[in-house]
This record gives structure tokens, C-alpha cells and sequence, in this order.
């Protein structure tokens, strides 16, 4: 396609290389008549008679040798070490002696993948889904978090104080579901993570859901013992919903909670110095309700979770 300053589009070119191949214009008349140089005129007139209607298109600006390029021993260095490694383009070229801006153009060349988007622990492309209705399938999971001292702990007091303060604080036990397509979330702090207690939090989540208008089709979770007891195998079997679980050792097929996971204990359980656990639990609730109304998600287009879901009460508040 031509750039927008261009004199003449592909039909222009043919109609002036026909007036002077065919109808027998001079070089000079037919490019006054076009408004272009004799030399373009001359161009475009040799190309109809050697290629015809197909010589008008534009040809590709790529040179036909590049004696400058990275040789091709050093290109197959740079991929070997990027799939074995899984390191960034300034690592590569310190180890290989190069600039890491060759070695980026190396990568983009050859389509590898941003390490962001790769496996560390193959290699391979992570594969993304998405699924296309709310309920279709949600993610169950519980993280361990260790309890804050009265007081406060290292946040609040450095390192040394903090050490005295730690012992005996114990730990909580965040009970999440997050549904797969809106990535609306419920969660819940308990103080163990129990079959009795994962279970009786699995009813008040479908609750919730069932709230907002959702209805639960299959559940994913973990391998964890809580899961493979019979009580959640019953309470998932009187709502109807299936139960899946993850490869063992496979936790980024549970993705979705896990990446939640990460997102509260950046955005909330160490966001900023709290005195006690108590202190840290009362912010929660108003975390949860921002996460699910107000903040915007990278993979909805920068929207919350509650825009995916029209029937969510207080959507709007």
C-alpha cells in the first residue's frame, strides 16, 4: 500500500505506464500529465513491460543480502541459551559477549516469547484460557498467611523487634473462589483449613454466587486433603457440581486463584505496616469489595470483575 503522500496509487501507475506503453506517449508528456518526474514515469513504464499489470504493486524495501547481520553460529548461541536458561537479553549478552540490543533483535526475529509469557519450569508458551460464561468454571484455593503479633511485626518494628514478637502468632488460612470468566471473587479468613471448614465455606461462596446470578457448574481445586474428603465431595454432589483437581505439582493450572493469591498479599495483607492481625483482618472486607467493584483487571481490559457480572448487588455503590 502506498504511504499517504504517494503521487500515484497501483491504478495510477498502470494508466500512466499504458499511456506511454501502449497508447505511445512520450516519457516527458506522460509525466507532466501525472504530475510526477520523468524518471518515475520511466520506472513505472519498464515495469508494466516486463511484468505487466502485477509489476505496479509495491515491492518489499527488505535488502537481498544483510552483510552486517548476526551470524548465524551466534543466532543459534543466543536461542540455545534463551531456551535452556530462560534468561533476558542483557544476561544473554553478558555471558556471549554481545549487546543485549542484538540479542533482543535476535529473539524478535525468531517469535520467542517474552519470559513473562513462558513456563520457567519447561519453557514452553503458558497456554491461556478464558471461559465463556460466569459459573462455567471456578477456582478454589487456600493460602497460608503467618499471623501479625500484637504490636505489631517486622514491618512495624524492623527486623530485630520483630523477631521477639513473631513466635506464637500462628498463621491464617485465606479461603478463596474465583469464578473463571468474570474473576469475581469470595473470599474468607479461617483459622485452619479443615475438610469441616473448607467445606463450610464452599456453601456460603456458591451462595454468593448463586447472589449474583451465577450458577456453578464444575469447581477446580488442589490435591489438598481438605478437598479429597468426603464432605466436599457431598456438598458438591447435592448442588450438582462437578469436581475437578489439578495435576499434582501443576499449581499454574489452578492459575487464576493463585495469581489472586498474589495480587492480596501485594495489595493487602503487606501493603503497609499493620499493628495486629486484627488490624489486617477489619481491612479485608473493604479490600475484597474494591477488588471485585473498583479495581480494574489487567485481562478485562481494565475493567473490574463486577462489569462481567450485571446482576452483582451493589455493583454500583
Amino acid at each position: 500500500m502506498p504511504h499517504r503522500n504517494a503521487p500515484l496509487t497501483e491504478t495510477g501507475r498502470l494508466r500512466l505506464a499504458r499511456c506511454v506503453v501502449e497508447d505511445g506517449w512520450p516519457l516527458r508528456r506522460a509525466a507532466e500529465r501525472f504530475q510526477v518526474s520523468t524518471t518515475t514515469a520511466q520506472r513505472w513504464a519498464g515495469r508494466y513491460r516486463v511484468l505487466g499489470e502485477a509489476g505496479m504493486a509495491d515491492l518489499s524495501s527488505r535488502p537481498h543480502h544483510s552483510p552486517r547481520r548476526t551470524p548465524t553460529r551466534t543466532e543459534r548461541r543466543i536461542i540455545k541459551v534463551r531456551l535452556l536458561r530462560r534468561w533476558g537479553p542483557a544476561r544473554i549478552a553478558h555471558l556471549l559477549g554481545l549487546v543485549p540490543s542484538t540479542v533482543h533483535r535476535v529473539l524478535t526475529r525468531f517469535k520467542l516469547a517474552r519470559l513473562t509469557h513462558l513456563d520457567r519450569a519447561t519453557g514452553r508458551a503458558v497456554r491461556r484460557y478464558e471461559r465463556s460464561t460466569p459459573g462455567e468454571l471456578v477456582h478454589v484455593d487456600i493460602k497460608k498467611l503467618g499471623n501479625i503479633p500484637d504490636g505489631g511485626g517486622h514491618k512495624a518494628l524492623g527486623r530485630q523487634a520483630g523477631r521477639k514478637t513473631r513466635s506464637g502468632a500462628g498463621y491464617s488460612y485465606i479461603h478463596t473462589a474465583v469464578d473463571d470468566h468474570s474473576r469475581l471473587a469470595y473470599s474468607e479468613i479461617h483459622d485452619d483449613e479443615k475438610k469441616e471448614t473448607a467445606t463450610a465455606f464452599w456453601t456460603r461462596a456458591n451462595a454468593f454466587f448463586t447472589t449474583a446470578g451465577i450458577t456453578v457448574e464444575r469447581v477446580l481445586t488442589d490435591n489438598g486433603s481438605c478437598y479429597r474428603s468426603r464432605d466436599w465431595h457431598d456438598a458438591l454432589a447435592a448442588a450438582g457440581i462437578a469436581h475437578k483437581r489439578t495435576r499434582p505439582y501443576r499449581p499454574q493450572t489452578n492459575g487464576k486463584v493463585e495469581r489472586l493469591n498474589r495480587t492480596l498479599l501485594d495489595e493487602w495483607a503487606y501493603a503497609r505496616p499493620y499493628r495486629s492481625e486484627q488490624e489486617r483482618r477489619d481491612t479485608f472486607p473493604h479490600w475484597l469489595h474494591t477488588y471485585n467493584h473498583h479495581r480494574g483487571h489487567t485481562a478485562l481490559a481494565g475493567k473490574p470483575p463486577a462489569s462481567r457480572v450485571p446482576n452483582l448487588t451493589g455493583q454500583y455503590t
